[in-house]
């Protein structure tokens, strides 16, 4: 919707005019704490026209990395690009809407904790380079029939077709909500774990998008529930089984032309596309934190199951962190590249912004690839992985937060704020993690010992 407006004064009549015509009542203002909880609080329609000027006032001191109880006035300034209708609720009377929202300090100043707004800065170092970044997330997630409980719906796998059941309606009416929002739909399918699901949203630009996968978790959880379900974004619910991911496809544009494509590359790859390869490569550990930010996303970065945890790039294999698609060789504007290990219950404005800044990182320093791995990785011996130079991603949270905190490129990526009340809050969880007592070590300890 952004590109229709020529201003921000021409979204703002848009809203009004649609707000009136569509009989909207109750306006919901949303925006992210720094590990992608999303926050909402509601104002009707009477207050609509005040908030997009001026912005709506809250206490930023429960929020989680905002700010300490003596600095905690902040202000929510809605995007009025970012109108959208809620499917789920009453239409005919009394419609509710949604806006994403920028945090602002009481002075008008973006808020440096505001991940929005951490991602939008990474934007703009972009754009001072000429690209455009843009992202094609897809988020795996998984149906149960309870929230205490990891019973599944179905016991099929990879683009199975199931008979007409509960999750074939449930992903159904999900990708219907997702288009009544201005979200475009690719692909909707079973994944490869018992009740385990995708749906691929089409590639944007990495703002819309993070806001788009903020919407899509919603929409995937709102859906369920309303059928008597629980869905989950955990990256590891089930031992034993695979885990969910987040592959992000990326690529740069300059304008209409895909500054990844060269049709004379054997992969169809520039220079610049091998650059942010290699710096995605180079930065991966330090930016895992980001990217697998829970205690339960170690879990699934196991050798074994899909999810890769060793630091290579090809064509064709699905073990290596970094893949470049083949569905269309050849083709400029479907030339990107794929990064595996994220999961979908990061930050996505965070973790878009600091794959972006790692990438162009690679483009600054000019940095080149190793050669690439089409071999599994996961069969080779340690010495052989040794001897090729193929590194790993970071096997806990805790290795993860130690890279992370030595990070020049994370710090400057998150800004100061968000990085270290991010990396505070991190260890804060390894510690509650640590001093658990688990039903592991009671069933294999409480006998022997």
């Amino acid at each position: 919707m952004a590109e229709k407006f020529k201003s921000r004064e021409e979204a703002k009549q848009y809203v009004l005019r649609k707000a009136k015509e569509q009989d909207v009542k109750f306006i919901k203002l949303w925006f992210s704490d720094i590990l992608g909880m999303l926050k909402s609080f509601d104002i009707t329609v009477e207050e609509l026209e005040g908030a997009l000027e001026e912005g709506m006032g809250f206490d930023g001191s429960s929020i989680e990395g905002f700010a300490r109880i003596d600095e905690s006035d902040m202000v929510a300034l809605p995007d009025p690009t970012t109108w959208r209708i809620l499917p789920w609720r009453p239409q005919e009377h009394h419609a509710e809407a949604r806006m994403f929202c920028d945090i602002l300090l009481p002075g008008g100043e973006p808020f440096e904790g505001d991940p929005r707004y951490v991602l939008k800065k990474n934007l703009k170092l972009a754009a001072d380079m000429g690209y455009t970044y843009y992202v094609g997330p897809e988020l795996e997630y998984f149906y149960f029939k309870s929230p205490d409980l990891t019973e599944p719906l179905d016991k099929a796998g990879y683009f199975d077709l199931t008979p007409r059941d509960a999750a074939v309606d449930m992903r159904r009416e999900t990708v219907l909500h997702l288009e009544a929002m201005g979200i475009d739909v690719e692909y909707s399918h079973h994944e490869v774990a018992d009740s385990q699901h995708e749906i691929d949203m089409r590639y944007t630009d990495a703002l819309t998008m993070a806001d788009n996968v903020m919407t899509y978790r919603l929409v995937v959880k709102e859906v369920a529930y309303r059928h008597g379900y629980y869905a989950t974004f955990m990256p590891k619910p089930v031992f034993g089984i695979n885990g969910s991911g987040m592959h992000v496809h990326q690529s740069l544009f300059r304008g209409e032309r895909n500054a990844f494509f060269d049709p004379n590359d054997p992969y169809h790859l520039s220079k610049e596309a091998r650059s942010f390869v290699a710096g995605l490569l180079k930065y991966a550990p330090e930016i895992t934190l980001v990217c697998n930010q829970w205690v339960n996303s170690y879990k699934r970065l196991v050798p074994g199951y899909e999810a890769p945890v060793y630091l290579s790039w090809a064509r064709r294999n699905r073990s290596d962190l970094i893949r470049v698609p083949e569905y269309r060789p050849g083709r400029e504007k479907a030339t990107r590249i794929e990064l595996r290990s994220p999961d979908p219950a990061c930050n996505p404005y965070l973790c878009f912004a600091v794959m972006l800044a790692a990438g162009l990182e690679g483009i600054r320093q000019g940095l080149e690839p190793p050669e690439p791995v089409e071999e599994n990785v996961y069969e080779m011996s340690a010495e052989e992985r040794a001897r090729r130079g193929i590194g790993t991603l970071p096997a806990s949270l805790l290795e993860a937060i130690q890279l992370a905190e030595k990070s020049e490129l994370v710090r400057k990526a998150l800004g100061d704020h968000v990085f270290h009340s991010f990396i505070e809050n991190k260890k804060k969880e390894w510690d509650e993690y640590r001093i658990h007592v688990s039903e592991y070590e009671i069933n294999k300890y409480l006998p022997i010992l």
